[in-house]
């Protein structure tokens, strides 16, 4: 008698291993994302004790995004040689490290030159975050297939938003008792709250560097330094052959510009629009609101991406954006403060996961990591456009003094709206990943 098969089918698990821990790494680096952002409402006169926070705070991360521009795209060239594991792991430790000796600063907030000193320090840990990035997003092409890209980079960012409440929350209820409890010692509180987000991130970067096989790479060179040059100039040659990753980036570069400008600027434009009774306290609650909501919203992208094109979805959120712009413009009341911080949760998770993995379908697999590296040349240069008009603008007319329009946000809504209209025009173009050979299939 013939055996017979069993009707059941054994249920696969929704992510792997490899997926879960490249999931991980997200969590890590997203709670310092949220201490950086918070940085502010506890060190606003220690960063700019006159004259505007935007303008100042503002000038500092246009310096770390100009580094970020020049040191990416040769990192991500670099990586492409069998190499990404190690140098991802070396420039997370520089922000690891970086992350931690913030955590002396707030002991020292009497010497005239610790506010330099601590500038100076935040700019190499955000650059350290910024290079790891890069090696960070070039993975998901070993971690995973094509079928579930979008749904492992939209559950990358929605754990990572969640996951850095953890250790926040502990951060801040330290800092909460050091304020009630030992006044005297809330300089300290602040330095525990940075070296327990070191440690997280840390301990839950090691679980991609240890599984972390990279698949897809290029033959190593005698001379890979030369070579990582020389493939660099190459590079801008392949892109102006690949219309449809040259013109998605193009309008890349416009879009999320005001995503980058809305994350960095955030608490800075809330703490310079003066609303009653609005301190520290609630712009830490309203960056907590914005990370709850994102959560929910990004996986719901991610299964949103296996019955609608990623085309579509994106549009869906560029459109949403470019509403937050245009309510930013006319913020004058605190409710409308709390209307951003919900808007910019239900789409920030879309539209930055929607992006990674739309990119990372349009391009070779192999050269992932030099294609990134562009890929945060037009990310990274977006955010000086837009930090740069506005950090010119507030100091011309800033929000304290604005009546029923903020001129100084003015950019926001018209770059959201120019990176629509160059999206659509991207979407027209049909794929290439390889010289010669064009894949006309439709991007899901």
């Amino acid at each position: 008698m013939e055996e017979q098969t069993s009707s059941k089918t054994v249920k696969q698990p929704a992510f792997t291993k490899k997926e879960k821990n490249w999931i991980l790494y997200d969590v890590a680096n997203s709670a310092y994302v949220l201490l950086a952002t918070a940085l502010l409402s506890f060190y606003r006169d220690f960063v700019s004790p006159t004259g505007s926070l935007t303008t100042v705070w503002g000038l500092v991360n246009v310096i770390v995004t100009v580094i970020s521009v020049f040191l990416c795209p040769i990192l991500g060239t670099f990586a492409d040689f069998s190499k990404k594991r190690k140098f991802f792991m070396i420039f997370a430790l520089v922000g690891i490290i970086g992350c931690a000796l913030l955590s002396v600063f707030s002991l020292l907030t009497k010497w005239a030159i610790a506010g330099i000193l601590f500038l100076i320090v935040y700019i190499v840990t955000e650059t350290g975050f910024n290079s790891a990035n890069v090696f960070y997003d070039s993975m998901l092409s070993d971690v995973t297939t094509d079928e579930k890209m979008h749904k492992v980079s939209a559950n990358g960012y929605a754990w990572g938003y969640i996951g850095s409440c953890i250790p926040f929350i502990v951060c801040l209820v330290v800092y909460i008792l050091g304020w009630l409890v030992f006044p005297e010692f809330l300089g300290a509180a602040f330095s525990i709250c940075c070296l327990l987000t070191a440690v997280w991130w840390f301990i839950f970067t090691l679980p991609l560097y240890k599984t972390y096989e990279q698949t897809h790479f290029l033959p190593k060179p005698d001379k890979p330094v030369r070579a990582t040059f020389q493939r660099l100039g190459s590079i801008f040659k392949e892109l102006a052959k690949n219309k449809k990753a040259l013109v998605f980036l193009v309008a890349f570069f416009f879009y999320i510009d005001g995503v980058h400008t809305i994350i960095k600027m955030a608490m800075s434009i809330g703490n310079d629009l003066q609303f009653e009774n609005f301190g520290a306290v609630k712009l830490v609650i309203a960056l907590f609101v914005t990370q709850i909501v994102a959560f929910p919203f990004a996986i719901l992208f991610g299964k949103l991406s296996s019955k609608y094109s990623c085309e579509k979805l994106l549009i869906v959120c560029i459109v949403a954006y470019t509403g937050i712009g245009v309510l930013a413009v006319f913020l004058r009341q605190e409710w409308q403060f709390w209307a951003m911080a919900v808007g910019v949760g239900m789409f920030q998770g879309g539209i930055q996961a929607m992006s990674r993995s739309y990119f990372t379908k349009i391009i070779p697999a192999e050269k992932s990591g030099e294609f990134f590296g562009i890929y945060d040349i037009f990310g990274k240069s977006a955010a000086i456009l837009g930090l740069g008009l506005i950090t010119l603008l507030s100091s011309i007319f800033p929000l304290a003094e604005a009546t029923w329009i903020n001129l100084a946000l003015l950019p926001l809504p018209i770059l959201f709206a120019i990176g629509l209209v160059l999206f659509i025009v991207s979407m027209k173009i049909p794929v290439q990943k390889e010289e010669g050979t064009e894949n006309i299939k439709k991007v899901e």
